[in-house]
């Protein structure tokens, strides 16, 4: 490796000028995705990663091995009965996709595969498909596909009766949803920079400039436009939303009546909302920083007559998922997913007589995920759940008792959680907030400093999907090698509520960052690792996050991965003609706004790269990617190529048939998976 040397970029220098302040981006060119030249080093700093890589090309083949040994080659998920047809999915072996099932009756009647998605992919290298939606009837189905990672869906409807296709005129599609009507479908269109921005209702057969606009948001700030059914089946909900306001409208599902506005947009007001029997159920944190549940008749017409049926709590926030809240409706009971002191928690309300209880979780770390359910009149409610050391199990549980039963448990070959502990510890920021890390590693490791540690975060938008964070199979192969797994709660993510995310956004960012770095050094100060022993990584804002520690304190770490990095911030913010940008100001700040465009500037990696020594580096990219442009990471990489003092290892990897998630297929996504791990321990030292 030592005679391989690395490409450099072009330097075309580009002044960029704002405030009176000027900007000298030697890369800017790198933009211009028709410029040859731009695929020429694309390609040129992957040939160089290929070749800088190839020593660990027995370990990556090994890693991939272990990888795929643990997951089903053939897998069946737990079925979910609606109206009177099962629903469910299997993987089969050598199969990169799943295959959507469903029996009639029962599930002793006969399979009906009715969407294979290996038969759709037809020769693409990147497959997603996004919702799966059925009419009214179960003879038909739609779905959304996407096939470059662009995340600009086209629209497909199959006849289930006869096989055949018998629709796909509608390109551009972000959402759908199915309401009462057999023939009827409403979705959401993107505008040219990747805005979710209008919705139609479209008849099956018809030609798309016959659909019916049903709304338009004409507010550019406005970032998400999202498309539901309540479980009662009576109602198409449209929510439009920024990250610090949302309103919602709502229209009859059998396609009578007119749209009507349920919750108008406030200042920094979010409501999310269900629908059973005659009321609806609003999450709103009006006056309520953690969120407070109402209820009010579907027939009224103002707030005045909201009813508070849970208040806002100090110690507890109800969990959010966009774009609706993790509330599961029933006839008798609301089950409630809500998190305290970063843990989740499950309450259930009974309606009849408006008491509360807790589901005691099977695991005091756990990662819950709720999965909606059709029946309203059941008591039975589902959910997945696992932890750090624990793999997935689907859960059901008697909301009149309380009482658990396993549905699914994951078998995992090879696996003995008993060889595994999982930990939880506080670090401190600088002004006193307590930061929880979770970690995970064998049994056998002691806490002399010498250990390697991989240490992950995210940091923004008020995500809390990592908190805790559940178990992932491929992890094991990194523990089996000595190194401790670690994840840093931090402020800007929502693991404590909405407060809590408040202190990481715009002119509190830099918060995020230096929480981390409070928790790198507990680490290290604890004797979990050492500088030299410690390997971070983050991906789109976790991106940002470990490029701007990265660049505050390169002392600190040993090796940073970024995937699909948020790293050029100044100049990503400056250009609202980038998609998605206008609905970001609420989360970074408009650098039009000098005070917010000067603290952006004290973070933004890329504008703080200087010639000194950095740790080494894996950076990623997304040709297609709508959400990070491909050209962040690129430039990252160039310009570190021609400031950086040291000979540490920096590798980029463009990947150009994807887009912002990766690899779409199961077996390549390991693949993916086993060259980063196989980065993470060459830095430790580790060959094999």
């Amino acid at each position: 490796m030592t005679n391989v040397q690395p490409p450099a970029a072009k330097r075309v220098p580009k002044e960029l000028i704002l405030h009176g302040d000027v900007r000298v981006d030697n890369y800017h060119w790198i933009r211009d995705r028709e410029d040859p030249s731009v695929l020429e080093y694309a390609l040129k700093e992957n040939e160089y990663t290929a070749r800088a890589m190839e020593h660990t090309a027995p370990l990556q083949e090994k890693l991939y091995a272990e990888m795929g040994s643990r997951i089903p080659e053939e897998d069946t998920s737990v079925p979910r009965k609606v109206d009177d047809y099962y629903y469910y999915e299997r993987t089969v072996q050598d199969m990169q996709y799943p295959i959507h099932c469903r029996r009639r009756g029962s599930m002793e009647a006969e399979e009906e595969a009715y969407l294979d998605e290996n038969e759709l992919v037809d020769g693409h290298e990147f497959f997603s498909v996004g919702a799966i939606v059925r009419s009214p009837s179960h003879n038909k189905c739609a779905y959304m596909a996407d096939t470059d990672g662009s995340e600009r869906y086209r629209l497909f409807v199959k006849d289930l009766t006869s096989g055949e296709f018998i629709d796909s005129q509608l390109s551009d599609v972000w959402d759908i949803a199915w309401g009462e009507e057999e023939d009827a479908i409403y979705y959401v269109v993107l505008d040219e920079v990747h805005r979710p921005y209008k919705v139609f209702k479209h008849v099956i057969g018809t030609k798309p400039e016959e659909d019916v606009l049903i709304y338009h948001e004409k507010d550019p700030t406005f970032e998400y436009l999202r498309l539901s059914k309540t479980k009662s089946r009576k109602y198409i909900v449209i929510t439009a939303q920024n990250l610090t306001k949302s309103e919602i409208w709502l229209l009859k599902s059998d396609g009578s009546g007119e749209l009507r506005s349920l919750v108008a947009r406030a200042e920094s007001v979010k409501c999310y909302i269900t629908h059973i029997g005659d009321r609806f159920f609003v999450l709103t944190n009006k006056d309520a920083p953690n969120y407070k549940l109402m209820a009010v008749d579907e027939s009224a017409s103002n707030p005045e007559s909201w009813v508070e049926v849970i208040p806002n709590r100090r110690s507890s926030a109800v969990c959010i998922s966009d774009p609706v809240p993790w509330i599961e409706p029933f006839d008798d009971f609301l089950a409630i997913f809500e998190r305290e002191g970063g843990l989740f928690k499950i309450s259930v309300l009974d309606l009849n007589d408006m008491t509360s209880k807790t589901i005691e979780l099977p695991e005091k770390f756990s990662a819950v995920t709720p999965m909606f359910g059709a029946d309203v009149s059941s008591p039975l409610l589902r959910f997945s759940c696992s932890s750090l050391n624990v793999p997935n199990s689907v859960y059901e549980c008697d909301l009149r008792t309380g009482k658990l039963a396993v549905l699914k448990k994951d078998e995992i070959p090879g696996y003995d959680r008993d060889k595994y502990e999982l930990s939880r510890i506080v670090a401190h920021a600088d002004d006193g907030t307590e930061l929880p890390i979770f970690f995970v590693h064998r049994k056998d490791v002691q806490k002399d400093g010498a250990n390697p540690l991989f240490l992950e975060a995210y940091g923004s938008y008020g995500d809390f999907e990592e908190a805790p964070t559940p178990f992932s199979s491929d992890r094991v192969s990194l523990m089996d090698r000595g190194v401790i797994c670690a994840f840093a709660q931090i402020r800007g993510g929502g693991e404590m509520g909405e407060e809590w995310y408040r202190q990481g956004v715009l002119l509190r960012k830099r918060n995020t960052f230096t929480d981390f770095i409070a928790c790198a050094e507990h680490l290290i100060s604890e004797g979990y690792t050492s500088k030299e022993r410690l390997v971070i990584r983050g991906r789109s804002a976790g991106g940002l996050l470990v490029g701007a520690v990265m660049m505050m304190r390169p002392d600190l770490f040993k090796a940073v991965v970024a995937g699909v990095a948020f790293v050029d911030v100044v100049t990503t913010m400056t250009d609202p003609t980038i998609p998605l940008v206008p609905g970001e100001y609420e989360e970074w700040g408009n650098p039009n706004v000098p005070e917010h465009y000067e603290y952006q500037k004290s973070y933004s990696p890329y504008d703080r790269v200087v010639a000194r020594e950095y740790p080494r580096a894996l950076f990623t990219a997304g040709m297609n990617d709508p959400r990070v442009a491909y050209w962040e990471p690129i430039k990252m990489v160039a310009k570190l190529r021609e400031l950086k003092t040291d000979d540490n290892l920096l590798l980029l990897v463009t990947n150009f048939k994807e887009g912002h998630r990766g690899s779409s297929g199961r077996y390549d996504s390991i693949r993916q998976e086993a060259f980063e791990c196989a980065f993470v321990l060459d830095s430790f030292g580790v060959s094999e």
